[in-house]
């Protein structure tokens, strides 16, 4: 897709101030006012972060999508988000509030996310033409290969996972308007990155694909406003179909069509796969998370803020996202027949 490198690089800065908003204005509403141990925070009280952990996994995804999935643009963009993370704690730590933090945040995203974009164009231009024969399908120049195809995929699906996560977020009070502002705009750009590295990892860009895109899109945001319309704690089944339908449409977008036409029956069954895969990916992280491994807690005092309260769990929900996301890639990421076939 020709269009590949400006719509990445356009979804990882609309990235950097989603994170850049997130943190000077959406984080100090979720900071309790006084150590006393009867105001503790409980359950979701640190929404925000995960909100802005999600902005900035977006980042890299994006440059997965500007590079097509090549390795010389995916691994650095991984390290970038790795390093942004622990910036990101660093930042929180100082308690930065207001429209002027915003801005300086936002400013300085933008500088390291142009720097590393320019280093990665200048890398990509010195470095020799590929002489491997599958690096360009039809020997058409500048379509991904069969490995950036399956990148490519498995970035759309670790987008649409955390679309369901940022969809689904909550809070202790869940009556925080922001929390909706931040969960639709999150949920949004998440969906655009899914439908635009799906549409990238296609072997060839038809109308029909092309049309399928924006129908997704149509669909896939409908889909959000629909979690978050329902009751929290209900929303287990449009979160579900959601996630159904955005990863089905990811498979339909970028896996081969022999003879013109998807094998439906391979889709009907990733549609299966969908349906639970998310879910009980999400639980086992999640319950992981909470008795061995508790990151939560951890990036909590590192950032300086209250501890969650010993009846609840500080979960890192955006880090089970993200495992859960990189879980259905492995079930998924398989946009050739041959791919496929080796399941078998």
């Amino acid at each position: 897709m020709r269009s590949a490198r400006p719509v990445g690089l356009l979804l990882s800065a609309a990235a950097v101030a989603l994170w850049a908003y997130g943190m000077t204005t959406w984080q100090p509403l979720t900071e309790p006012l006084g150590p006393w141990s009867e105001h503790l925070p409980g359950n979701n009280s640190y929404w925000a972060r995960d909100l802005r952990f999600m902005a900035i996994m977006a980042v890299p995804t994006g440059l997965v999508l500007a590079g097509r999935g090549q390795v010389r643009w995916s691994g650095p963009a991984v390290v970038l988000g790795g390093c942004w993370v622990a910036a990101d704690v660093a930042i929180d730590r100082a308690d930065l509030i207001g429209v002027d933090a915003t801005v300086r945040l936002a400013v300085a995203g933008y500088a390291v996310l142009g720097l590393v974009a320019a280093i990665l164009l200048w890398w990509e231009r010195a470095a020799p033409p590929a002489s491997d024969p599958d690096t360009y399908s039809a020997g058409e120049r500048g379509r991904p290969s069969a490995a950036d195809r399956r990148v490519l995929t498995g970035a759309a699906c670790v987008a649409g996972v955390l679309t369901l996560v940022a969809a689904g977020m909550e809070s202790p009070t869940d009556r925080e308007p922001e929390l909706n502002q931040g969960a639709l705009a999150t949920a949004a750009l998440l969906v655009a990155l899914a439908v635009g590295a799906a549409l990238t990892a296609a072997p060839a860009r038809s109308r029909a694909r092309v049309g399928l895109a924006a129908g997704l899109i149509v669909v896939a945001l409908l889909g959000v406003g629909w979690v978050r319309a329902v009751a929290p704690g209900e929303r287990l089944l449009p979160e579900a179909a959601l996630g159904a339908v955005l990863l089905t449409g990811v498979t339909l977008l970028a896996w081969d069509w022999p003879g013109g036409r998807p094998i439906w029956w391979h889709h009907a069954l990733v549609a299966l796969i969908a349906l639970v895969g998310p879910v009980v990916f999400l639980v086992a992280t999640a319950i992981t998370m909470m008795t061995i491994l508790p990151i939560g807690a951890t990036l909590t005092e590192l950032a300086g803020n209250s501890p969650i309260s010993t009846a609840d769990s500080d979960l890192l929900i955006s880090l089970a996202g993200l495992l859960s996301g990189l879980g259905m890639a492995v079930l998924l990421a398989r946009p050739s027949v041959e791919d496929r076939r080796q399941l078998r």
